[in-house]
């Protein structure tokens, strides 16, 4: 078998044009780049078929090819461009939306994606997702951390416990803003009768 250098040349144009345009941060420039690379990818299985041949129909001849032709790379490009074109749609779909809701055509980065970026590799504990209570030294939760019962007990007890703290704090700060009143009250009435004095 022999391959064609000029189709093995032309996939790899297509396929480097097509990783290029991938990574653009533009959508458009996206979907170009992976239609441009599925066709590069196409025409590479199209090389791998070999040389054109006789219809791999029995009986059948074309020309004069002692050999039929390879019908399995023929079939994978005719579900490599159905795949292809499902893709293209669905991100055709994703840049109309991106649009309606930004008004560019733009993959904007990760506010996540931010936060681990600018973490310290040597401290663990700035890491975006790590809870404050935890204990520094052994990493374990503590009781400072969120409503979660680590001794197996049921969650509903938790929750109720939860549930609880949060009415006793309710009730201290009405405690607390009542006497605020009152004494208010008490200091509006002392200096009422000291100007009626």
């Amino acid at each position: 078998m022999t391959a064609d250098f000029a189709l093995l040349f032309l996939a790899g144009i297509l396929s480097a044009a097509g990783v290029y345009l991938l990574l653009e941060r533009s959508i458009i420039k996206i979907l170009l780049g992976i239609m441009i690379l599925s066709n590069g990818v196409n025409l590479l299985l199209l090389a791998s078929g070999g040389a054109p041949g006789n219809p791999p129909i029995r009986d059948r001849g074309w020309g004069d090819n002692a050999v039929d032709s390879d019908p399995l790379s023929q079939a994978m490009i005719l579900t490599a461009i159905v795949i292809t074109a499902g893709v293209g749609a669905f991100i055709l779909a994703l840049a109309y939306r991106s649009y309606q809701f930004t008004t560019v055509d733009e993959v904007a980065d990760d506010a996540e994606d931010t936060k681990i970026a600018k973490r310290s590799p040597t401290d663990t504990w700035s890491a975006p997702d790590r809870d404050a209570s935890d204990d520094l030294t052994t990493g374990l939760p503590t009781e400072l951390g969120d409503y979660v019962d680590y001794d197996d007990e049921d969650l509903e007890d938790a929750e109720a416990e939860a549930a609880a703290g949060t009415r006793a704090e309710a009730t201290s700060r009405a405690e607390a803003e009542a006497r605020r009143m009152n004494r208010r009250e008490r200091r509006d009435k002392a200096t009422g009768e000291e100007e009626d004095l």
